[in-house]
């Protein structure tokens, strides 16, 4: 069963966006596993040029779902983001259907049909191109300094800790850093 929290930035929550929101988001419970217990973070956000932007996050055993839109209209971003999320959904249980039948694979259990997914979901797993890089030790400013240079979107580094981190350029142009931590 999902449960949901919803926050507003920028606007209040109302009960009709909270009830809108919690209706579009129980779509989901039909692919869901009853055993499993999860919690759907919402974040809705109105901001200055008169745009909407609707943030889901639902971390689940094995697999965590987000989705983001940014819309004119926050219904019209709310119902983007959990087509978003049925897709996403679709396509990992097509993912672990097809590695159950080559490899015996165990994943994580979805309920529900699958009949209208999209074939060309295989085909968009493959890969093109393998490349390797030889890790160079330095701090998170180098290597934005680095990204730029070579005019990429992320750049993987190694910092003074031998941990393997990359940084990225987000949508609104600033800077992100994924840190990996070893368990």
């Amino acid at each position: 069963m999902l449960k949901i929290d919803v926050r507003g930035v920028n606007i209040e929550v109302t009960d009709a966006i909270r009830e809108y929101v919690e209706k579009r988001l129980e779509k989901l419970n039909r692919f869901l596993d009853d055993a499993t217990d999860s919690l759907a973070h919402v974040k809705v956000g109105v901001y200055p040029e008169k745009a909407a932007k609707v943030e889901v996050t639902i971390p689940l055993p094995y697999l965590t779902l987000r989705a983001e839109d940014t819309q004119a209209d926050l219904y019209a971003a709310i119902d983007l983001v959990v087509d978003k999320l049925e897709r996403q959904i679709r396509k990992h249980k097509t993912k672990v259907n097809r590695k159950s039948r080559e490899k015996g694979y165990k994943g994580l259990d979805f309920t529900g049909e699958t009949a209208d997914l999209d074939v060309d979901t295989e085909d968009n797993l493959e890969i093109v191109r393998n490349k390797h890089i030889s890790l160079k030790p330095m701090d998170s400013e180098e290597a934005v300094l680095q990204m730029e240079l070579l005019g990429h979107e992320f750049f993987i580094f190694e910092d003074e800790d031998q941990r393997v981190n990359v940084v990225y350029r987000r949508a609104d142009g600033r800077y992100g850093l994924i840190e990996a931590d070893r368990d």
